[in-house]
């Protein structure tokens, strides 16, 4: 499986024309007033690996799976939403369920496109959306650190862990901070984190929208953003809604050419894709054989139990050994054939730490 990310973003930066056009749909109904999209559009897209490609042929697999990655499309937030102005409450509880927000910013000028501000400030736009994220935080943990501390000093020992880790995150949040700054002492103290679902405990990514002649190189206002990224352990990337907009209009075959021309050599979808993989430290393995070819996303440092969970989880409950064999030594020697003639095919027990571009056939008995 790939991971779900939230688009979210102030009303008129560009946020739904860019779902439609990563999704290749026009599930979004993008219109130049605030609160077109009301109820959260969900997109699958297939994520692009030309590694995938190369194993299919070697294997003359007759079907090509790649492994998907969610956007849904939320509706957009305006100052207050904390305290329900807008689609505030509906906003907060649809980014609860996402793994990572890609928070779009307008990093264009035009005249014809209404600003909910009335004036384009990327930096200044970023800040509305994360004080209504850290405003709704800070009101949950002011009520829930003081009832777990409460029930840690009766004896509850998960309460007491759950009172320190979601105390750090409330001192935080107090000083103007995220609450992913904080840093769990152990791994119960991280699971207790991880549950509590906290908003400004999602990794960010910003996508600055940018105008077409902008899109190879960025612009004065993305580089702010990019400056803002870097210091808060964030990804960013460059994106031009509209070109992504005339890419899906066009054929597959035409969109190199298209791309070259305007000084690109990727879609800002590879980028998005790319740099959320990078952000959430997720990692690509793959099946292969004469049915199919298929690419599967697992967190980095996954063992190979895990990583065959990721198919089903009888693959993980009853795993008895991986063979494996790395990409570059597959397509260098032509396949599993060649792969086990050279001595490169591997036979990998319950501890081996899958790698990026493995490609493996899993052993298990249920």
């Amino acid at each position: 499986m790939g991971f779900r990310c939230g688009i979210v973003g102030l009303p008129n930066v560009g946020k739904s024309t860019l779902f439609n056009a990563l999704t290749e749909t026009q599930a979004a109904q993008a219109a130049n007033y605030p609160f077109c999209t009301i109820e959260p559009n969900v997109g699958q897209v297939a994520v692009p690996d030309d590694r995938l490609q190369q194993i299919a042929a070697i294997a003359k697999s007759a079907k090509i799976i790649e492994t998907q990655l969610g956007f849904v499309d939320i509706a957009g937030l305006v100052k207050g939403a904390s305290k329900g102005e807008g689609l505030g409450n509906q906003f907060l509880g649809n980014i609860r369920e996402v793994d990572a927000i890609v928070h779009v910013l307008r990093c264009f000028e035009d005249g014809d496109i209404q600003h909910v501000a009335n004036k384009v400030d990327p930096i200044a736009d970023a800040e509305v959306v994360e004080t209504e994220l850290m405003l709704s935080d800070l009101e949950s943990l002011e009520k829930r650190v003081p009832a777990a501390a409460k029930r840690g000093a009766a004896g509850d020992k998960e309460a007491k862990a759950m009172a320190s880790v979601l105390g750090q995150a409330l001192d935080l949040l107090r000083e103007g901070k995220p609450a992913r700054l904080t840093v769990p002492n152990d791994e119960e103290e991280a699971r207790l984190f991880r549950q509590a679902q906290l908003l400004t405990a999602k990794p960010v990514l910003y996508v600055c929208n940018v105008a077409e002649e902008d899109a190879a190189e960025g612009n004065e206002l993305s580089a702010r953003v990019f400056a803002k990224a870097a210091a808060e352990g964030a990804q960013a990337v460059v994106v031009s809604a509209a070109i992504e907009a005339d890419l899906v209009t066009m054929p597959v075959e035409d969109r190199g050419e298209f791309l070259e021309a305007l000084g690109l050599t990727e879609s800002g979808l590879a980028r998005v894709i790319r740099a959320g993989y990078k952000l959430l430290g997720l990692k690509t393995f793959f099946t292969c054989g004469p049915k199919e070819a298929r690419a599967w996303t697992f967190p980095d440092g996954a063992k190979a139990p895990q990583a065959a969970g990721e198919i089903h989880s009888d693959f993980e409950r009853g795993f008895i050994r991986a063979e494996t064999i790395a990409f570059d030594d597959y397509v260098a020697l032509g396949g599993e054939a060649g792969g086990k003639e050279a001595g490169k095919l591997r036979q990998e027990g319950k501890e081996y730490v899958v790698q990026d571009g493995d490609i493996l056939m899993f052993k298990f008995n249920v």
